[in-house]
C-alpha cells in the first residue's frame, strides 16, 4: 500500500474541530470509515449535525487518553492540533497504540524553530518509523496569500462586525501572527509521514 494512502481505511482524524476535514477524507478520498475526536463537546455536536454521512462519527475525547480500543485505525491524522497539547510523548504513545501494526499517522503542525526540534526528536522516539518529513512553510505562506480576499470576505459575509478581527487573526490572513511569523522565520511549518512497523 502506498504511504499514506487512505483509500479502504479506518481513519481516527484527532483534533478534528468542525469536522470539515473528516467530511473531506470520507467523501472524496475513499476511507472506509473516518471518526473525528475533539477535546470539545460543542465541536463534536456541531459536527454530527452538520456532516451526516454514512461511514463518518465524531466523539470526544482527549488526544492524550484515545478512547478507542488498541490497534483500532489503519491512519491517525492530526492536523495543525498537537501544539497546542500538554504531552505530546503521551499523544504519541496512544497514536502508536491504536494503530494498526503497518498503519499510518499523518501529521502537520508548527512550532519555532526551536520547538520544531524537539517535535521531530519526540517522533523520531516514538517507537514510529519516520517515512517523510517536509518543512512546508513556503507552501503554506504562499496559500497564505493566495487565500487571503476570499477568506476576508467569507469571514466579513458570515460573522459579526464584532468578531471579525478574532477570525481574521484565527483564519492566518496576510499581516496575521502566523503570516508574520512565517514570514519571520519565527514559525517554521512541517508535515509527517510516520509508519508503525
Amino acid at each position: 500500500t502506498q504511504a499514506g494512502s487512505l483509500q479502504n481505511k479506518d481513519v481516527l482524524e484527532v483534533g478534528s474541530g468542525r469536522g470539515g476535514g473528516a467530511s473531506y477524507i470520507k467523501r472524496y478520498l475513499g476511507a472506509a470509515s473516518v471518526t473525528g475526536m475533539d477535546l470539545s463537546k460543542n465541536a463534536i455536536r456541531f459536527s454530527s449535525d452538520r456532516h451526516k454521512i454514512q461511514g463518518l462519527k465524531f466523539v470526544a475525547g482527549n488526544a492524550e487518553n484515545i478512547p478507542f480500543d488498541n490497534e483500532s485505525f489503519d491512519v491517525v491524522l492530526n492536523v495543525e492540533s498537537c501544539h497546542t497539547y500538554g504531552s505530546v510523548p503521551k499523544f504519541l504513545s496512544e497514536v502508536y497504540r491504536v494503530l494498526r501494526p503497518g498503519g499510518y499517522f499523518l501529521c502537520t503542525d508548527f512550532r519555532t524553530p526551536q520547538r520544531m526540534k524537539i517535535l521531530i526528536q519526540q517522533l523520531s522516539e516514538s517507537g514510529m518509523e519516520i517515512i517523510s518529513q517536509k518543512d512546508i512553510s513556503s507552501n503554506v505562506e504562499k496559500a497564505i496569500e493566495d487565500e487571503d480576499i476570499q477568506k476576508r470576505e467569507r469571514i466579513k459575509r458570515v460573522l459579526p462586525r464584532w468578531v471579525v478581527p478574532v477570525f481574521v487573526e484565527f483564519a492566518g490572513v496576510t499581516g496575521s501572527a502566523m503570516d508574520k511569523g512565517l514570514r519571520a522565520g519565527e514559525l517554521v511549518y512541517y508535515m509527517w509521514v510516520l509508519q508503525k512497523n
